[in-house]
């Protein structure tokens, strides 16, 4: 990458490798190397090192012109940080920029994001914040490489009374894990829980995230069917956490095999190597098999007999 830096990016780049490696030194194993020629990077922040309540996943692009006079390209995931906390936020991040113009501003990013959810954290212990849903009905999709999506994300807060539809605590629906698939270090792992009100979504993320190792997950990708009685009709949403356009995916498979009253999550690990499209398949694969695993669809063998049509089976009833 050097022999292609022009003169004047020269001290940017100098100032980027002392700012990772010290980067790297002061937060050892949370700091992740993506692509050092593209100058893409991660790292995970937890609001207590030893007893993590909120993770999140900041991914970042060194522009060559860093940080003598551009800022670093970003993208938070967490799959909590939603509508006006993202907006504030991200605020927060611009300001301490313009504060320090010009210089290396990644460590103080880090630290704002990490007093962000200590606050957060604080808070949930004694007032619970209900999650904001954007609702789906058919989202356009496309095969773009899976280098961080790095777009500002829409906010959407227009549907957050559903999860105050039932204030009361309610019991975690049993939550089942399926079988891992690896491919080139990338590790993906399914959920699924029977789910019939958008309150008990959220009961389940929630009970996901109290794991570790979900909660580290570079992407945990969601989506659910809800099927309302009284208006014969669906309730459903999904959530890319991060993995541009696999969440719709993941809900046009649950529409496709007519699904209800259940919603699959896929955790994904990602292993430093670009999967292209592949990642969408290993997602839906993952999806389909705990789906079948767990009596909400048909297996592959009874699809093929029918000659390609999915044959319907009644889904589990939720307790």
């Amino acid at each position: 990458m050097a022999d292609t830096i022009s003169p004047e990016n020269a001290g940017d780049l100098q100032s980027q490798i002392e700012e990772i490696e010290a980067l790297s030194s002061i937060y050892g194993d949370e700091w992740c190397v993506i692509d050092e020629a593209s100058r893409i990077f991660c790292i995970k922040i937890s609001s207590d090192l030893e007893e993590p309540k909120l993770t999140a996943c900041l991914q970042i692009i060194l522009p060559p012109d860093y940080p003598s006079a551009a800022p670093p390209i970003y993208q938070i995931n967490a799959a909590w940080l939603r509508g006006l906390e993202r907006m504030t936020l991200a605020n927060s991040l611009e300001d301490l920029y313009v504060e320090h113009a010009g210089e290396s501003i990644l460590f103080l990013w880090v630290e704002k994001i990490r007093e962000f959810l200590i606050e957060k954290s604080q808070i949930t212990e004694t007032v619970e914040q209900p999650e904001k849903v954007k609702m789906t009905t058919e989202e356009e999709v496309d095969d773009d490489e899976d280098t961080p999506d790095l777009t500002t994300l829409r906010l959407n807060t227009e549907n957050a009374h559903l999860f105050m539809d039932h204030a009361n605590d309610e019991e975690v629906p049993p939550i089942k894990h399926g079988t891992t698939i690896t491919d080139r270090r990338s590790t993906f792992q399914p959920h699924l829980a029977p789910v019939v009100t958008p309150r008990q979504v959220k009961v389940v993320l929630d009970k996901l995230y109290e794991n570790k190792k979900i909660a580290s997950a570079t992407h945990n990708i969601y989506a659910y069917r809800i099927y309302c009685e009284d208006k014969q009709s669906f309730l459903q949403d999904c959530e890319d956490d991060g993995e541009t356009a696999a969440g719709g995916r993941l809900l046009h498979l649950l529409q496709i095999l007519d699904v209800r009253n259940v919603m699959v999550v896929v955790s994904r690990w990602y292993g430093g190597i670009l999967l292209g499209p592949d990642r969408f398949k290993h997602i839906n694969n993952c999806a389909r098999n705990i789906l079948v695993q767990e009596g909400y669809t048909s297996s592959a063998d009874e699809t093929a007999k029918s000659g390609g049509k999915i044959k319907k089976t009644r889904n589990k009833k939720t307790k």
